[in-house]
């Protein structure tokens, strides 16, 4: 069996989903240029959180000028190592992308559990499904979302600071794959939408849903996807 078949007939052990059920999951979900990665970090700064670092074999690479660090960014490993994690399900989940392999892997989560911690990540919105089959009780699914589609396209202009044609090309399919990631997260039930307007109420919001969930159903109402709602409307009638 090749790799490429291996990973699309990938199945997480039993033992690996007990775990999940037994463990605090934070999965945060959003369109680029929510905040996910710095709301990620303002939590991880209060304590409680455990950070999934994903295992990847593609190689490492500079980012804003600063070359990677393995263990950080991502565990860092080869082929023969992924396909070992993958025979010996190693893995939660595992993807083939742009020719390389990324995971999450079950010791991420043992780490997590075994310190007491809920463990966080960010990720995309359509490898949630497979953390919701398996515990929808013991996963917060929390989709970020900017105040409105002015302050949202701010945000992406400061990120890609410039005026040439290929930063604008990459806006424009940020803001492309952003309608998709939308139309996905409206599609579920399970969502939670916070709004990322002010960080540290944003922060807030999130360890509400985290640690007070009877008090989070707010989250989840029809009110809470409006926003959504409307930013979708915005981007399908101008992209």
């Amino acid at each position: 069996m090749t790799l490429e078949e291996k990973i699309q007939n990938y199945h997480t052990s039993e033992t690996a989903k007990q775990l999940i059920r037994q463990t605090k999951i934070v999965l945060l979900v959003g369109v680029s240029g929510a905040g996910k990665d710095t709301i990620k970090h303002k939590l991880l700064d209060r304590g409680g959180y455990h950070h999934i670092v994903s295992h990847t074999t593609r190689p490492l690479r500079l980012n804003q000028g600063v070359m990677e660090t393995d263990g950080v960014e991502y565990h860092f490993i080869d082929l023969p190592t992924a396909e070992a994690m993958i025979d010996n399900h190693g893995y939660i989940e595992v993807n083939h992308y742009s020719g390389n392999v990324y995971g999450t892997s079950v010791a991420e989560i043992q780490l997590a559990h075994d310190e007491g911690k809920a463990a966080i990540t960010d990720m995309e919105v359509q490898g949630v499904d497979e953390y919701m089959q398996i515990a929808p009780q013991s996963v917060k699914p929390i989709f970020i979302l900017p105040p409105n589609y002015e302050v949202w396209q701010e945000r992406l202009n400061r990120r890609y600071v410039a005026s040439d044609a290929i930063v604008s090309d990459n806006i424009t399919k940020r803001l492309k794959t952003s309608e998709f990631e939308l139309e996905q997260a409206l599609a579920k039930n399970y969502f939670y939408f916070v709004i990322n307007d002010d960080i540290d109420q944003a922060v807030a919001a999130i360890e509400e849903i985290v640690h007070s969930p009877d008090n989070a159903s707010a989250y989840r109402s029809e009110e809470s996807k409006d926003l959504a709602r409307s930013l979708l409307a915005d981007v399908s009638a101008k992209h």
